[in-house]
């Protein structure tokens, strides 16, 4: 963790060698790291790495622009819809606490983006120019539970902390932030290399797991061929002695002429004579079937737990390397067959599902997209037409329509993601919206009417925008200037 003597020579280095400086991009590599790119003239820039990985936590220069997430989160959509030219206008220390501020001021709005080093509780914030929080880089329930996306920012309760030692005391200004990224990326990076030793030495010891118990199961179906012969030779007496059996007899007792002993034969009572001694042989059958494809996957089994051993082998010798090399571990992971294993025990997340594209949609249709506080998106009709569009096209699933009671005004859709309950919060947003597009904007109190989409109805023959709804709730809203200034700020599309 940066120290506090660290964090104000770095809010020192920004303001005095980067204060007016536009940025120029924004990139999100993960879930724990924000990058801007500022601008100040004459081809001078700097990649400015926002680490809130509770670990390696950290304000530093990137040598390069990192590859961003496929869909970039509402954190970056909000910067770079908002203030992808906003000139950096002051960096500073808050309370004196690790908590590094970058004040920014675009054309029409101003905003604080907060980097809060404390542990486990490290964040990226952005506040608006009225000191409210808009957006977070890490849920906030992980950092922050008592704030609200919308509530006036308070800085956390927390011990004045010491104001610890300046590692890197001989480095130049200049080069500062960049030693710092070369201080924390190798930690990371070695880090990050053995969390993949250790993924593949987990991944190894699960397929040999399961390999023994396999093998567990297979010797047991394989000890099926003894008792197929024990069948086979009930059935073979059965045979001497099929005149005495009588429908209805559950066991009938023939003498063995090898072992010179009787055999009581078990039979059962619901079948003829002829059934009971095709039931053993098929047992029989059964049996011998079973032991034999036993047998040969146990060979199978050998020859796979062979190369098992040999693929474990390899990899012990290369964590037995005094340096773990990256290279090697990405062409051992990169095999078919230790790829295949990773597939089965070690799969990657699954991608978050891509919002749907309607830019083909003419633009009467195409409606308002809004992120909610809790980064859900919510969908408003442009037009009548663009209403019917909007509510019996593109809602689905468990989506959920909003509409004032009695009133004309704008479809308002809140796209759930499937979620059954979402947030609060997103509700209100909605209901603000809904209220916004309607009759009743200026009102400082309103009724909505929230409905999932299944019940909403369109009459056949309808004018556009009539529709009928079934069942739902009524919310009673009391209008919140700020929380309105906020969603129609979080505009996702122009």
């Amino acid at each position: 963790m940066l120290s506090l003597l660290e964090l104000e020579r770095i809010a020192g280095i920004l303001q005095r060698q980067w204060s007016g400086a536009r940025i120029q991009g924004v990139v999100q590599p993960d879930a724990l790291n924000l990058v801007l790119t500022l601008y100040r003239g004459e081809g001078e820039r700097i990649h400015l790495r926002l680490c809130c990985q509770p670990e390696f936590a950290r304000a530093s220069a990137a040598p390069r622009v990192p590859k961003a997430l496929p869909a970039p989160p509402a954190l970056t959509q909000y910067l770079r819809a908002h203030f992808g030219q906003a000139r950096l206008v002051h960096a500073s220390l808050r309370n004196r606490d690790r908590q590094l501020a970058l004040e920014f001021e675009a054309a029409e709005a101003s905003a604080t983006l907060l980097l809060s080093i404390l542990g486990p509780r490290s964040n990226v914030y952005l506040l608006d120019g009225e000191g409210r929080l808009v957006q977070s880089l890490r849920p906030l329930a992980k950092t922050r539970r008592n704030l609200r996306v919308g509530d006036v920012w308070t800085d956390p309760e927390t011990r004045a902390p010491e104001a610890g030692v300046d590692r890197w005391p001989e480095e130049p200004d200049e080069s500062y932030l960049a030693c710092i990224e070369n201080h924390y990326g190798e930690r990371q990076a070695v880090r990050d290399v053995e969390a993949v030793a250790r993924r593949l030495a987990q991944v190894l010891k699960k397929e040999r797991d399961g390999l023994g118990r396999k093998e567990k199961k297979l010797e047991a179906e394989s000890q099926a061929g003894a008792k197929a012969q024990e069948y086979q030779r009930q059935g073979e007496l059965l045979k001497t002695a099929m005149k005495r059996v009588r429908p209805g007899m559950t066991e009938v007792v023939v003498r063995d002429p090898e072992s010179d002993s009787d055999v009581a034969i078990e039979l059962d009572a619901k079948l003829t004579p002829a059934a009971n001694l095709e039931r053993l042989f098929k047992r029989f059958r059964k049996g011998i079937k079973q032991a034999t494809s036993a047998g040969q996957q146990l060979g199978e089994l050998a020859e796979r737990r062979g190369q098992l051993d040999a693929l474990a082998a390899e990899l012990e010798a290369m964590l037995a390397q005094p340096e773990l090399d990256e290279r090697a571990l990405e062409a051992f992971s990169a095999r078919a067959d230790v790829a295949r294993l990773l597939g089965k025990y070690a799969p990657p997340p699954p991608r978050e599902p891509k919002a749907p594209t309607r830019k083909r949609l003419p633009g009467r249709l195409e409606p308002r997209r809004y992120r909610s506080g809790d980064g859900l998106e919510i969908w408003v009709g442009r037009s009548d037409e663009g209403n019917d569009y909007l509510t019996t096209r593109l809602a689905r699933g468990r989506d959920l329509f909003f509409h004032l009671e009695g009133e004309p005004g704008s479809h308002v859709i809140l796209r759930t993601e499937g979620k059954s309950d979402p947030p609060s919060e997103s509700l209100i947003d909605a209901c603000e919206l809904a209220i916004h597009f309607s009759k009743q904007k200026k009102a400082s109190r309103a009724s909505v009417h929230v409905v999932p989409i299944k019940d909403v109805k369109k009459p056949k023959g309808a004018k556009p925008g009539l529709v009928y709804v079934y069942g739902g709730k009524t919310i009673h809203v009391r209008r919140d200037e700020a929380r309105l200034r906020r969603v129609l700020e979080s505009r996702i599309d122009a």
